[in-house]
């Protein structure tokens, strides 16, 4: 199964653009004058406010609630509840759930190497 998931591709793909997008907020969180300054990051960050002025990204929410009409979303209150009515039925929130550690590796716990 694991190896099925790695014949996919998808591992290296995530890993490429995670590096491919992290290195460029570093260089420009290191260097943001000499970033900004170069005419290639100028002329993009201009083509980028005008997409973003044109409105075209923001179709992207009507897509959305007319999917959440047409799949009939809910509210997470409507399956279990509100802080307070989880609190009167003294429901724990699944935030402060523990998880055993033995449950997932399968072992009674970490041993030392």
């Amino acid at each position: 199964m694991v190896q099925a998931f790695l014949d996919t591709g998808l591992c290296g793909a995530l890993v490429t653009t995670v590096i491919g997008s992290v290195s460029w907020q570093l260089v420009a969180d290191a260097f943001p004058f000499a970033f900004l300054s170069t005419p290639f990051t100028y002329i993009m960050l201009r083509m980028c406010l005008v997409l973003e002025a044109t409105g075209i990204c923001n179709g992207a929410w009507i897509l959305a609630g007319v999917h959440k009409r047409l799949a009939g979303f809910q509210n997470d209150d409507i399956h279990i509840g509100t802080a307070e009515e989880r609190a009167t039925q003294k429901r724990k929130d699944a935030a402060a759930r523990e998880t055993d550690l033995s449950a997932l590796t399968g072992a009674d716990g970490l041993k030392s190497v």
